[in-house]
């Protein structure tokens, strides 16, 4: 009877699917229960060590690490089997310590988080306090030394959910601070401010965005000072020609770190 039960438990083992990306996949320092139906000597909580293994009553030594609860359930089946009649093995993780991201680069502050769970980097994102302060343009994911594939800008601010990832534990996310990635917008517009780079950004886009001109400016002699191989350069536009007249050629494209001065005219 005993041969053909751990015949039953082998095809079951065998059968059993690979850890699919949503199941939990045990670590180093996690917390788990080991429970044994009927068997409460057996039942214990442990820590896994840092070799991957957990040590039980009787048994001694077991590998768990890499392994989801239910595998490693499975596989204690086949261990406790020599000890005890038909077990039925349940694993539950109490703490999990294995599950976790890195964050860093300066726009928001260093950080480990830990995921209870599987997560994507969208939902990270949305947790993340101060993220407005992250240059999600040039921020990205680095897994196992591998660069990923992934626009943060284009996910978390455009919306587009299908650039999101499922996160996996000790990836490490890079999220620059956007204090070089302004155009910042002083003088005679309603609004004086600081606005965050895009691609396609103009010179039209951040003097709407200020609010506009005010009453006293001197549109025809906006003023953009931008740093070009490590030299202050500056750009002269008449935005008349471009509100009043349409000449296109006045409303340049922005650049990250550009500063629009617009002067006061004398009345």
């Amino acid at each position: 009877m005993k041969n053909i039960f751990l015949g039953v438990v082998w095809i079951v083992a065998l059968l059993a699917p690979v850890a699919q990306a949503g199941d939990y996949v045990i670590g180093a320092g996690d917390g788990l229960s080991i429970s044994v139906w009927g068997t409460p000597e057996l039942s214990v909580g442990t820590i896994v060590r840092p070799d991957g293994k957990i040590t039980l009553p009787a048994v001694g030594d077991v590998s768990a690490a890499k392994m989801t609860p239910t595998q490693l359930g499975q596989k204690l089946t086949l261990v406790l089997a020599d000890y005890v009649k038909s077990p039925i093995v349940t694993v539950t993780v109490d703490k999990v310590t294995n599950n976790r991201v890195y964050i860093s680069g300066g726009g928001i502050p260093a950080q480990v988080r830990y995921m209870s769970g599987s997560t994507s980097l969208f939902k990270l994102l949305c947790g993340l306090e101060g993220i407005a302060n992250s240059d999600l343009q040039l921020a990205f994911v680095m897994r196992s030394d591998e660069k990923l594939d992934v626009d943060m800008y284009d996910l978390f601010s455009r919306g587009n959910l299908s650039a999101d990832i499922a996160l996996k534990p000790e990836d490490i996310l890079f999220l620059p601070t956007n204090e070089l990635n302004k155009v910042y917008v002083v003088g005679a517009v309603v609004n004086p401010q600081a606005i965050v780079f895009r691609d396609g950004l103009s010179i039209l886009d951040v003097i709407l965005e200020s609010g506009g001109f005010t009453k006293f400016a001197k549109t025809s002699a906006v003023l953009i000072l931008r740093k070009q191989e490590g030299e202050r350069t500056r750009i002269k536009l008449n935005m008349d020609s471009l509100m009043k007249d349409g000449v296109l050629s006045e409303n340049i494209p922005m650049q990250r770190g550009d500063y629009v001065l617009v002067r006061e005219g004398m009345f």
